[in-house]
C-alpha cells in the first residue's frame, strides 16, 4: 500500500499537494485539469457527460503522474531521511483510520434532542435577561446591532475599530467587559456558548447519524496539518468541548452498545513530558519521574512556597503558565486568561523562566535552528515546516515563531499516539470481537470494549500506549496513560 498524498505530505507539508500541483513541482509536467473536462458555473457538466477520448486521458495521466510521482518521492523521502516517518507511522495508520471511519460511535439521537430543547430555553432567557439589561430587543447574533447597544446606547468604551470600520464585538471584548463586571457581556458571551453548542452540536450531531448504523462516521484527514496531527470533520468530533458543564454533556450521547462499555485511554500531559524531554529540564524530568504534581512543583518553585502549602489556586495559575508555554503564550494572554494585571502575568513568565532557564534557550536554539534551515523537527524526525519565519511582518513573524517552538512538541506527540495506534492494532487488541478502536481525539483514544472483558483490555491499552515508542526512542520521562470506563463517553473520560 502506497499514498503519494501522504509521501509528499510527509515531505512537504507546507505546500500543495494536489496531483496536478504536485505532478508540476516533481515530474514538470502539466496535465489536464478537472475544470478543463466538466467547465465550470452554469456551463459545468457531469463527468459522465464528458467525452470518452477525453476522460480516457485524464486518467491515464492522473495515474502516469502518480506512478512517476511514487518514485521520485520515494527517493526524495530516503534523501531527506523521512522514509520511516511515512513507511512506520503515516502508512499503517491508513488501515487503521478507515476501520475507524467505517465502524463509528453510537450515538443517542433521543437525548441529543432533549439537550437541544434544554439549550434552546436557556439561550431564550439570556435574549429576555439580555434585551430587559438593554430596554429593547435587538439580535444578539448581529454585530452591528450589539455595536450600537453597546457602544451608542450604553455609551461603554469602545474598542478599536475592525478593518471594516465599525467597533469590535468579539469574545476579547466581551470578556474585557465581563471582567469589568458588566451583567449584559456576561451574558451574550454565555449566549454565543450556549447557541454554538446547539448549533454545532446538539442540532448538527442529529444529522450525522447514519440511518442504518445508528452512528456517527467522522472522516480523518491525515494530510492536513503542519504537525502530524490528525483533524476529524462531518462530524468533527476532535473539538467538542469538555470545559463547560453542558459542553460536558454532550459527550453522554455518545453510547455504547448493549454489553459493551466506552473506555477511555488519555495520554497525561504528554507535551508537557516531551517539552522536559527535549528542553533536558532535570527539575522536571525528576518530577515526572517521581510521579510528582508537575503543576503544584511549578507553582512552589515560581511562588517560592513549600510544595504541601500550595493552594488550588496557586497550581491553577502554574498550570495556566505549563501549558501556556507551550504554546507561547504572552503576558497579556495569561493576564486575560488568569483574570489577573500584565505586570503580574509578566512577572510570573519571568519567575517561570528563572527557575527553568533552559525552556528559555530551547524556544530561542529552535527558533534560530528554524530561521537557518526553515523547518523544526520531531523526536521522530517528522519535519515540520515555516518557510515565513523570516517575514517582516512582526506579527506574522512571531505567530510563525509561536509555532515553531510548539511545533516539535505537539509533533511529537502526534507521533507518539500514532504510534500507540500502531502497536494496539498490530498486537491485535483493538479490532476484534472484543475490543474495537472508535475514535482518537488528539491525545486520548476511545474503544468500545465487551464489558466483561474491560479490565483486560484497559491493562493492554494503557501497556501499549505508554510504550509507544518503543523501541524507536528512550524517553528521560515515562509516559502516563489515566484510562476509565464507562456506558458513555462522559462517565469514561
Amino acid at each position: 500500500l502506497q499514498d503519494t498524498l501522504l509521501q509528499s505530505y510527509v515531505l512537504e507539508a507546507h505546500l500543495r499537494r494536489d496531483l496536478g500541483s504536485l505532478a508540476a513541482r516533481h515530474l514538470n509536467r502539466v496535465g489536464l485539469s478537472y475544470e478543463q473536462l466538466v467547465g465550470k458555473g452554469v456551463k459545468r457538466i457531469c463527468f459522465s457527460e464528458v467525452k470518452i477520448d477525453l476522460a480516457a486521458q485524464y486518467s491515464c495521466e492522473d495515474s502516469d503522474f502518480t506512478f512517476h510521482l511514487h518514485k521520485i518521492l520515494t527517493q526524495k523521502l530516503n534523501k531527506e531521511d523521512l522514509l520511516k516517518v511515512y513507511s512506520e507511522i503515516e502508512v499503517p495508520c491508513l488501515s487503521i483510520l478507515f476501520d475507524m471511519e467505517r465502524l463509528g460511535i453510537c450515538v443517542d439521537k433521543k437525548l441529543l434532542g432533549v439537550q437541544t430543547e434544554e439549550l434552546s430555553k436557556r439561550i431564550s432567557e439570556l435574549e429576555r435577561e439580555a434585551h430587559d439589561l438593554v430596554g429593547e430587543k435587538f439580535n444578539l447574533g448581529s454585530p452591528k446591532q450589539l455595536s450600537e447597544v453597546l457602544f451608542e446606547k450604553l455609551k461603554l468604551t469602545p474598542p478599536k475599530k475592525t478593518k471594516t470600520g465599525e467597533y469590535s464585538t468579539g469574545i476579547e471584548v466581551l470578556e474585557d467587559l465581563a471582567f469589568e463586571g458588566n451583567k449584559l457581556a456576561e451574558d451574550l458571551i454565555s449566549w454565543r456558548q450556549l447557541s454554538k453548542l446547539k448549533n454545532t452540536y446538539t442540532e448538527a450531531l442529529q444529522n450525522h447519524i447514519n440511518l442504518n448504523t445508528k452512528r456517527a462516521h467522522t472522516s480523518y484527514a491525515m494530510a492536513s496539518t503542519n504537525t502530524g496531527r490528525l483533524s476529524s470533520s462531518d462530524p468533527n468530533l476532535q473539538n467538542i468541548p469538555i470545559r463547560s458543564t453542558e459542553g460536558r454533556l454532550i459527550r453522554k450521547a455518545f453510547i455504547s452498545e448493549k454489553g459493551n462499555k466506552i473506555l477511555s485511554a488519555d495520554y497525561s500531559q504528554v507535551e508537557l513530558r516531551v517539552l522536559a524531554h527535549i528542553a533536558q529540564i532535570e527539575p522536571l524530568i525528576e518530577a515526572f519521574k517521581n510521579g510528582e504534581d508537575i503543576h503544584a512543583l511549578t507553582a512552589s518553585e515560581i511562588f517560592g512556597v513549600n510544595i504541601k502549602k500550595i493552594t488550588s489556586d496557586l497550581r491553577r495559575r502554574a498550570k495556566a503558565v505549563n501549558f501556556g508555554i507551550i504554546y507561547g503564550i504572552s503576558g497579556f494572554g495569561l493576564a486575560k486568561q488568569l483574570s489577573i494585571s500584565n505586570h503580574e502575568a509578566n512577572n510570573f513568565i519571568k519567575k517561570y523562566f528563572d527557575k527553568f532557564p533552559g525552556i528559555k534557550k530551547y524556544m530561542e536554539e529552535t527558533k534560530a535552528l528554524c530561521r537557518q534551515q526553515g523547518y523544526v523537527e520531531t523526536l521522530c524526525g517528522r519535519k515540520c515546516f515555516f518557510p515565513k519565519i523570516k517575514d517582516k511582518n512582526f506579527a506574522y513573524r512571531s505567530f510563525q515563531e509561536r509555532a515553531a517552538i510548539n511545533a516539535p512538541i505537539q509533533g511529537t506527540a502526534a507521533d507518539i499516539i500514532k504510534r500507540a495506534m500502531i502497536k494496539i492494532h498490530e498486537k491485535k487488541i483493538s479490532n476484534n470481537a472484543d475490543c474495537k478502536m472508535l475514535l482518537q481525539v488528539h491525545d486520548e483514544l476511545i474503544f468500545e470494549v465487551k464489558e466483561s472483558k474491560i479490565k483486560k483490555y484497559q491493562v493492554l491499552i494503557r501497556q501499549e500506549m505508554e510504550n509507544a515508542l518503543d523501541p524507536l526512542i528512550s524517553l528521560d520521562v515515562p509516559l502516563l496513560v489515566e484510562s476509565s470506563f464507562g456506558d458513555n463517553w462522559d462517565e469514561a473520560h
